[in-house]
């Protein structure tokens, strides 16, 4: 899969959102901004890549982007606290 400069600073946006939005939804993940924009920017990527080989579609355009990137950085954040953290949800 082919990713133009373009697409790059989108996905790097989107997932400032998604880490920020991420940072909210999982509360008491302990990394901070810096980290859940990490974690975004992560998501973004993982979501960009695996969602639509799954067949998952929501839709097109900006805002589809950024929720697919939450999802995906929320899973990420998920799976490091649980990583982490001893294995607590």
């Amino acid at each position: 899969m082919y990713i133009s400069g373009q697409s790059l600073i989108v996905i790097l946006f989107v997932g400032l959102v998604a880490g920020w939005l991420a940072g909210k939804v999982v509360r008491g993940a302990g990394f901070g901004i810096i980290g859940d924009i990490v974690i975004g920017i992560a998501g973004a990527f993982v979501a960009t890549f695996l969602f639509p080989r799954l067949g998952i579609h929501i839709g097109v355009g900006l805002v589809s982007e950024i929720i697919y990137s939450a999802i995906g950085a929320i899973i990420l954040l998920l799976v490091v606290r649980l990583v982490r953290g001893g294995g607590r949800l």
